[in-house]
């Protein structure tokens, strides 16, 4: 890379190979290309229109070196800042260019960042099952895989779907946002609701679960023994009274973490929480900056920050994060379901081989025909993700293939409490 070459184009591809993605193409003078992840889940042509018709505008011309410069530009220059539709947008930039960057050297990422610090990065990957007998034959599955760390959730007696794990859907396809191929109802809001088209409604009891939850997960650790390193995930459901005796109740299970217990916006109720319980707490994956997380992060309020590359603004921003949480001693544990692409898990996965303070990735795969559409470098075997060692975020788009899968509407179910007031998704 010359210290003329320029941005001469910034491109948004949609496609929906089994679920959408929206993917940046920036394209240089010299030829060269970078990708970056622009997908938000069930809000993702608002960031496809923010790149078109706001971002990418400004970028042609701009020096693609200068990733940092260009990062303070789009956050600092705009006078509407954070959220997630903007982090996301900032964020898909961010990724193009470290990409292109790694390919204008000839190295990769990680390479550029400082360097790997680990040999390879632990993953952890979901389990699922409406019952305890079906939770554990979905663990004993992941096991024989070769994850050494799942995410445990099952139905609650009386309800009947529970934020993706619906008692008639294969395990397989309990993930919000998924298009299952037998046709069949699924908890991705694809199909009308009870008012119409858009999400679908779920029941939510809270006493029904605080019952169930702490039984279903000493279950799990009674089956795998003490070495599996078992998670589970709330969404934001309880008060933190709630969360409290929650956390209590699961300290004999140990926990590798417990995530999302409550809303925490208002940053200052982990507080409570945290007075106790010694539970390991995991917070962030809604965050979006690192003025977000500082609180939960500088008071040690939680063990894990869990911010995506994609949504907390790139590669650059995500590292603030990291730099600000290993002087607490909190370590990452990024987001990463199936709806981020291969393109953020692979920009994660490079932040992860060369961050000290990075402890865990999350990965549930994807569908055959995506790995077909987003070509990668990045690689699993045995419990472990690494990022490959291809220039830049190792990553190619197949533009073609994606142009045969058309954005479908799909939205993320909403959850109200038996007396039909809305809770937290």
């Amino acid at each position: 890379m010359s210290g003329t070459d320029t941005i001469v184009a910034a491109d948004v591809v949609i496609t929906s190979p089994g679920r959408n993605f929206v993917t940046l193409k920036i394209t240089t003078a010299e030829g060269l290309v970078g990708w970056g992840d622009a997908t938000l889940n069930g809000r993702e042509l608002a960031v496809a229109s923010y790149l078109r018709d706001h971002v990418a505008p400004l970028l042609i011309g701009r020096d693609p070196a200068r990733i940092e410069d260009t990062w303070q530009y789009l956050y600092r220059g705009a006078y509407w800042r954070r959220g997630p539709v903007t982090m996301t947008s900032v964020g898909a930039v961010d990724l193009a260019l470290w990409d292109i960057k790694g390919k204008a050297t000839g190295q990769p990422v990680y390479q550029l960042l400082g360097g790997a610090v680990r040999d390879r990065i632990l993953c952890y990957t979901h389990a699922s099952g409406w019952d305890v007998p079906r939770l554990l034959d979905a663990v004993d599955a992941q096991r024989e895989r070769g994850f050494r760390a799942v995410r445990a959730q099952s139905g609650v007696p009386g309800l009947g779907t529970v934020y993706g794990v619906s008692e008639n859907a294969p395990a397989h396809e309990q993930t919000p946002g998924h298009k299952p191929a037998s046709g069949h109802e699924q908890p991705d809001g694809r199909g009308p609701g009870p008012h119409g088209p858009g999400p679908q409604e779920e029941i939510w009891d809270t006493d029904a679960y605080l019952r169930h939850a702490p039984e279903m997960l000493a279950a799990v650790r009674e089956h795998v023994g003490p070495e599996l390193k078992l998670l589970h995930d709330v969404h934001h459901r309880l008060t933190p009274g709630e969360a409290a005796r929650l956390g209590k109740a699961l300290e004999a299970v140990n926990l590798f973490w417990l995530e999302d217990v409550t809303p925490a916006e208002n940053q200052e109720v982990l507080r409570h929480v945290r007075r106790h319980t010694t539970v390991p707490l995991a917070i962030g994956e809604v965050f979006n900056t690192v003025w977000e997380c500082q609180t939960l992060i500088t008071e040690q309020l939680i063990d894990f920050v869990r911010t995506c590359v994609t949504h907390a603004g790139g590669i650059s921003h995500l590292r603030r994060i990291a730099a600000l949480a290993e002087l607490w001693q909190v370590r990452l544990g990024p987001h990463g379901p199936s709806d981020i692409s291969p393109v953020a898990l692979g920009a994660s996965l490079h932040v992860g081989l060369s961050t000290p303070n990075f402890a865990i990735q999350e990965y549930m795969g994807y569908e055959p025909v995506v790995h077909e559409v987003f070509r990668h470098a990045w690689s699993y075997e045995d419990g472990h993700l690494h990022p490959g060692d291809e220039p830049g975020l190792g990553i190619e788009v197949d533009e073609a293939l994606a142009a045969r899968f058309p954005y479908e509407p799909a939205y993320l179910p909403v959850a109200r409490r038996r007396d039909g007031s809305i809770t937290d998704w």
